[in-house]
Formats: C-alpha cells, structure tokens, sequence
C-alpha cells in the first residue's frame, strides 16, 4: 500500500513532487532537466515503468514494501514571531517579506498582483508559504498490487487514454467502462492523472466517479486533488470540491483553505476579493487554523490596492487581519500600521480614537510616521474639520522634506475651505503651483469647488478660464461648480453660457442638463427647457433622472399644461421616480380631473426593446439567479471596470431597466455614479428568461435561440460580450453547451454571416474576419450606442486592455482546450 502525502520532507519543488510520486526511486536532480510538459510525452516512460514493476512483482514476490516517512508536526500548533530585517520608511510589503519562500520554492506559481496607491511596490511579491501546511494522507493501491490481470491492464490502458480526450469523449469513454469500474479504480485514475500534472482530467474523473451508485466520499483524494486545481489558478473548481467537503459534514484541510485564498488572490476578477476574505474567515472561525504570516500580508495587500473609495468597505476585514497578527504573536510590519490608518481615513465617519491609538502603538513600536500615513491623517482631518491638528501634520509633511504629494495640498486647501477661509485656500493652491511646478486635475476641481462655494465669482472665473487653458481634463466637475454657483446667485444668463462653453469642451452630463434645465424653468423659459428635456431623453449618454423629470413636471404644473404634466407624471411611475412633497398636491388634482381612478402603482412589464436587449446581454454573459422553488428570479447586470464601451452601456442598461431594479441600487437623488454592478428585484415575470438561459442554476443557450438572434440581439451581444481586434475583427463571447452554439453558428450563416468559431475552456469565441466583420456591422450599427460606435467599428485600431490581449492569444486557427482563461465575471477570466 502506497501513501500519498503532502506533508513528506521539503522537496525541491512542485513539479519535482509529482514525478517522485511517480517514480520514488528516482533522483529528482537528474529528473529537472527532462521534465515532460504532457501526457502522450510520458506513453514511454510509463511503459518502462509498468515492465520495471512486472518484473519486480516476478522477482521479489515476497519483499516488503517500504512506507515513505510522515511528518508528524501537530495540526494546532502555534508559530513562534518571525523576526525581519530592519527597513527604510519607503519600503513595501515585499522588502517585509523577503526571507519568505518565493513561489517557486513552494510550489505556488501564482501571478502578481496589481499595484496602486499607497503602497506601489514590485510587480511580484512572495508571500505564499505552502511549506509543511497539514493535509490529509491518501491510501491507495498502486497497479501491481491489484489481484486480476484484466483489471490492471484496462486500468493501465484508461491511464494512458483518457489525457488524450476531451470531456464528452472522456465520460463515454467511462460509461463504456461502468461495468468493472469500482471506487479504488477510478481514484487510482484520479491520482495517476495528478500524478503526470493532467490534473484536468483527475478532476473530470473525479467529477464521472461522484455520479456513479457506488461512490464514497474520500475525504484525502477530494483535498489532494483540490489543493493541485488551486494551485493552477482554477479556483471555480477549487471552490467546487471544497464546497463539496464542507456538504460531507467535514472540514477542510488547512492546505486547501490556504490555497484557495491565494488562487482567489492571484485572479483579476471582480468578486474574487470578497471570497477570499470568506474563506480567509472561514479558515479561521470553522477550521480553527492559524493562517500564516505571509496569508496575512497577501490578503491585507489586496485590500489596500483597490481604489480608496472601493477599499473603504473592507475596513473591518483588515481591523480582523490586524487582531489576528497582534494575538498570534506575529511582528505587525509598518506598512500594515500605514494602510489600516489609510481605510480609516477614507471612512465617512471618521473614528479619531483608533486613528490615535494605531499612531500612538507604531510610535512604541518605534515606526516613524511616513509620508503616506501623515497624507492618511489630513484626509481624515479634511472630513473630520479638526485643524489643529491638520497644521501639526502639515508641518511634519514639509518637514520631511522631497516631493510633496498634490493629495497633501488638496486636503490642505479643503480643510481651509470648510472653516470659511477661501483666501488660505487659494494660497495653498498657488504654494502648490510653484513647489510641483505643474498641476493636475484634482487641485484645480478643489479651489473652484472651494471659491464657488464661497461665492469668490472674480476668483472662480479666472481659475476656470486658467484651468481651460491649461488642456487638462475632464472640466466637467469645474463646470458643475461654476453653473450652480451662477444658479444661487440668479445669473441665469451666464449658467446658459457656461452651458454652451461645457458642451463645446467636453463630453455631455445629466448633471449639466439638469441645472441649465432647472434655470429654464426658473425663468419660466418653457419651450427650450421642452426642448432640452427631449434631449436628454433621447441621448442615451445622457439620459434623464427624478431630478429632471420633477423639474419639467413643475414647470408644466405652473404653467397649466396639464396633458403634459400626466405624461410626464406617467413617465416617473413607470421609471418608480419619487415626486417631490411640493408637486403631490397638484397633481392630485390635475388627475382627479381627467381620471376617475388614480392608479399610482403602475404594472410593469417588459417592453419589446428591453425583452430583446435583455436576450442579448444574456447571450453576452449576463447572470440570472433564482430561488429554491424557481418562483422568483433576480437579474444580476455586471460591468468591467476596466472597460471604456461598458462604462457607457451601464448607464444606458440602468436608464431603460431603471423601473426593474432593486431599490438600493436606484440613483433618484441626481447622482451620475452609476455602480458597476447592480440587480433587479426578484419578480416572476424573468421565469421564461431564467428556464431558457439559466435551467437548474446552470448557464446555457436555449432551443429556441435562432428565431431570437434580431439586430438588436445581436447589438448588445457585441457591446456586452464582444469587442473589437487590433486588427479590426470582431470577436463575441459565448457560454454554453455544444449543440446551442452550433445553432447560434447555423442562424448567423443563415443571415449571410460567414463566422469561424475558437473554443478556449468552456468559452467559445465566435470571429467575424476582414470582410464579414463589416457585414456584421452593418447589420448591428443602428443599435450600437452613438457614442460607442467609433470604438466598436470594424477595421480601426483598439485601444489595448486585458480584454483585448486575452482575445489576441486566441487563434481561429487552431484549437486549444485550457480551463478558465476563457471564462466570464463569475469563473477565471475577465471579460
């Protein structure tokens, strides 16, 4: 009997570990330099392999066999401090975690990790310690000791087939086999499979083997083969094992609750954070496990690279990292003390006591404050108005001396801007002027935001006309400022110009419209406000909101253009608008007088456009999640941010599904921020959508999907799920099983569509080259968005993204079959 460990002594390194389970006896030195990539490559190898064994089975029939030795290191064991090196006040997470095993050493392999502020470091960081993590042992019987001649012979021939072959000819491969195939066999398979890295195909037969009467949860072969998918990036399969051992009333191994955070880690995908800190949870609060130090600064690190104003909701995650550090006994690095003070400074409230007394343990710990922490502290005091202590900081900050961050000014001059001091403000900025020696956007958007507020209207205007000159963008925000400044002041003759001068420089915005709209309506100008109303209403890129629609409705009301005024009223029901307190009582009335019943709530259901538009992002990847009666269904819609064309198309999908989506996810209150993600409610009417799309929880493309595939469909798959080459072809993304994607090809060519079809994991791409590109277009241009049809029109030059690089790699050439390269927001691709 052979066992099976991943607790044996260090090893050279992950490959080397698999091929000594295949040959113990061999030297690993002399196995590196002729390490095979691929199966077939090890046909031979395994043949001299099963004659050494034969014959060692004829020669020694009564020898004993020999047991490889196991750590015996206990499961709950608490880790002494690790001491480091001292560092400068600049350095990062990776100078701390330099005498960490590099990836290589442990078998990780994992990608690096995107880098923003505060904390810019190297492009890889090593923190990964996969060293003696405890791990079940598996028991399994190798080939030479199985009884039937028979027997070994199928199994060694399955061994060597099953590599070779694809899902659907590798399951009727097994089926072909049922008969004889037992537990012991089909793990033998699985483990030979990990064995020569197909570690693919050990989980396509681990998968086969789940599905047969005879199964038995084998708790040691579910983390074994777990932790290797993890190990590869594959952590939507990685997940689903681990799901599985946790559904057996079990918990998983430490080894697998490490691995799974780290392949989350190492995944650019939007939700992947957010389940990394889960299962980081998880491992602690139900397995009991002490993570290690290097798990710790990973998870912290991701959290502090996002976006301050993303990073802000993750506050308590990283207050629970810290309290874990602290009370395992681990050294708290001062990058941890920097960022924890940076995510406070970006809270809302601000919590002034902890700031104080993570300052007050770095200074006993004998940290000195860095520039970053010192910016951290007067953007809390910027929000918290405390400017006392903001001018001590300020002081340190020009103490230090070198380049001061444009972040440090801009809260300088907002904190003089809240206490009513706009002059210290404008010092500030020209201070800045002259120690940068350039600008960038944020100080100019600050001190105008800052003088208009104070009503400085000499100042203002000739900032603004300053910033215009000066080529930087975006302006709009400036504008924004200056056009309400005007507004307060009524000077609606300069909000018009001001208006005129903003759509000349930049792009259009609701907020914009609507004050230049409210200033029409204040001077009772009606026909033009009309007029602009019907333009935002028909540009999808700018679109109309509550503000606007209460605007116009309050105009007609004064003006006793009652038939308008019920248009408009039906409008704001459908789009589940909130009129405003002041407008209710009159249009009470003005409906009482047309209308015998006032039905406020209005049925809704979905127009011909959103049903179509709808089939399209489904195609494109949209989510459908329902609940366990599949009674009720909720629309997940997701958009990368990453992606210019999906920042435009979120507000158009949120505008026309506005009426559909979920109450928190509404902006009534004239808010442009439109959320990269947001959902409907649960409602009955999306059954058809989630039975054709979404059967038993599980994507795929429906029957019927060739009478569906209309222009529109096709438009909004390609806004949605498509994009443009670099060479000017276009590309679509489809998930789904083979037969539906043979239908959606059959229904293209049908529409002289010539197409060719490139499949990569469970994604297909379907390409649409040199000529047909442009008979696609033509055939989709009068859906595309106005705005996004320059960026999404055949034959141009793209702009470069991840997006755009991952489609590059996929030839229409040839055919290639890895796993979640290819995959959507919810599996291991970003698209």
């Amino acid at each position: 009997m052979l066992l099976l460990s991943s607790r044996a002594p260090p090893e050279p390194d992950f490959s080397t570990s698999l091929l000594l389970l295949t040959l113990p006896s061999s030297n690993p030195k002399t196995l590196l330099p002729s390490l095979p990539m691929r199966a077939s490559h090890f046909s031979s190898l395994l043949f001299l392999r099963s004659l050494a064994l034969t014959h060692r089975r004829h020669a020694s029939c009564f020898s004993h066999r020999f047991v490889r030795p196991i750590s015996t290191s206990p499961l709950f064991c608490v880790t002494m401090p690790r001491q480091f090196p001292s560092v400068s006040s600049s350095s990062t997470f990776v100078e701390h975690l330099e005498n960490e095993p590099t990836e290589e050493e442990d078998g990780g392999g994992f990608g690096s990790f995107p880098e923003s502020d505060p904390f810019d470091s190297e492009e890889k960081f090593s923190s990964v310690d996969m060293k003696h993590l405890s791990a079940p042992v598996l028991e399994m019987k190798e080939l030479d000791e199985l009884p039937e001649q028979w027997r070994r012979s199928k199994l060694a021939w399955l061994c060597k087939e099953l590599p070779a072959h694809k899902t659907g000819t590798l399951v009727r491969i097994l089926n072909a086999q049922k008969k004889w195939l037992t537990q012991e066999d089909t793990t033998y398979l699985a483990v030979h499979c990990m064995r020569i890295r197909e570690n693919e195909t050990g989980f396509k037969v681990y998968k086969w083997m789940m599905q047969q009467h005879w199964y038995r949860f084998d708790f040691a072969l579910a983390t074994k083969l777990a932790d290797y998918m993890g190990k590869e990036r594959k952590f939507s399969k990685c997940r689903e094992i681990f799901d599985d051992i946790i559904k057996q009333g079990r918990v998983p191994s430490e080894s697998t609750f490490h691995i799974l955070v780290v392949a989350y880690l190492s995944a650019p995908v939007q939700g992947c954070l957010e389940e990394a800190c889960s299962i980081y949870n998880r491992m602690i609060q139900l397995g009991g496990y002490q993570p290690r130090l290097g798990l710790h600064n990973s998870l912290f690190k991701s959290i502090v690279n996002k976006p301050g104003s993303s990073a802000k909701h993750y506050l308590k995650q990283a207050e629970f990292i810290f309290h874990n550090l602290v009370t395992t006994g681990f050294e708290v690095h001062k990058d941890i003390y920097a960022g924890l003070i940076w995510l406070h400074s970006y809270q809302d409230t601000i919590d002034k006591e902890r700031i104080t007394a993570l300052r007050k343990e770095m200074h006993q710990a004998g940290i000195e404050e860095g520039r970053e922490v010192l910016v951290s502290i007067l953007r809390a005091c910027s929000k918290d108005g405390d400017v006392e202590e903001a001018e001590k900081t300020w002081s340190k900050v020009l103490n230090l001396g070198g380049a001061i961050p444009s972040q440090a000014f801009v809260y300088m001059m907002e904190i003089y801007g809240n206490i009513g001091d706009p002059t210290e403000s404008l010092n500030i900025f020209r201070e800045m002027k002259e120690h940068l020696g350039s600008n960038n956007v944020a100080p100019y958007h600050k001190i105008i935001e800052i003088l208009c507020k104070a009503q400085e209207i000499e100042l203002a205007e000739s900032l603004m006309t300053e910033f215009m000159g000066s080529g930087l963008k975006p302006v709009v925000p400036s504008f924004i400022y200056i056009m309400n400044m005007y507004y307060n002041l009524g000077f609606h003759d300069k909000v018009e110009l001001a208006f005129t001068q903003c759509l000349e420089r930049c792009q259009p915005s609701c907020t914009v419209y609507s004050i230049y709209l409210d200033s029409l309506v204040k001077v009772g100008n009606l026909g033009k406000a009309e007029e602009i109303f019907c333009e935002m209403q028909n540009d999808v890129a700018i679109g109309v909101n509550a503000r606007s629609c209460n605007t116009i409705l309050c105009g007609y009301l004064s003006s006793g253009d009652h038939v308008k005024a019920e248009k408009i009223y039906d409008l704001m029901c459908q789009k589940k608008y909130d009129i405003e307190s002041s407008l209710m009582e009159k249009i009470d009335f003005v409906l009482s007088l047309t209308r015998k019943n006032i039905k406020r709530p209005v049925s809704i259901k979905l127009s011909k456009e959103q049903r179509e538009i709808l089939v399209g992002l489904l195609l494109g990847g949209l989510q459908i999640d329902s609940d366990e009666d599949r009674k009720n269904h909720i629309i997940r819609f997701e958009f990368r941010e990453n992606s210019g064309p999906h920042y435009l198309l979120k507000r158009h999908i949120h505008y026309l599904y506005h009426e559909w989506l979920h109450p928190s996810c509404q902006t009534n209150n004239g808010n442009e921020d439109v959320p990269y993600r947001f959902v409907t409610i649960s409602h009955s009417y999306f059954g058809f959508y989630a039975d054709q799309f979404w059967p038993k929880g599980r994507r795929t493309i429906p029957n019927l999907i060739h009478r569906w595939l209309s222009p529109c469909v096709l438009a909004y798959w390609y806004m949605y799920g498509g994009h443009r080459t670099s060479s000017g072809d276009i590309v679509l993304k489809l998930k789904g099983n083979e037969d539906g994607v043979e239908k959606v090809i059959k229904s293209l060519k049908a529409r002289s569509l010539e197409c060719r079809v490139k499949r990569k994991g469970s994604v297909y791409w379907i390409g649409f080259l040199g000529s047909n590109s442009t008979w696609f277009w033509k055939l989709v241009e009068p859906y595309i968005l106005e705005d996004l049809k320059d960026s999404l029109r055949p034959g141009g030059e793209t702009s470069s993204n991840t997006t755009t690089h991952q489609i590059e790699d996929t030839s229409f050439r040839s055919s290639c079959d890895s796993d979640e390269n290819g995959s959507d927001f919810s599996d291991g691709g970003n698209i």
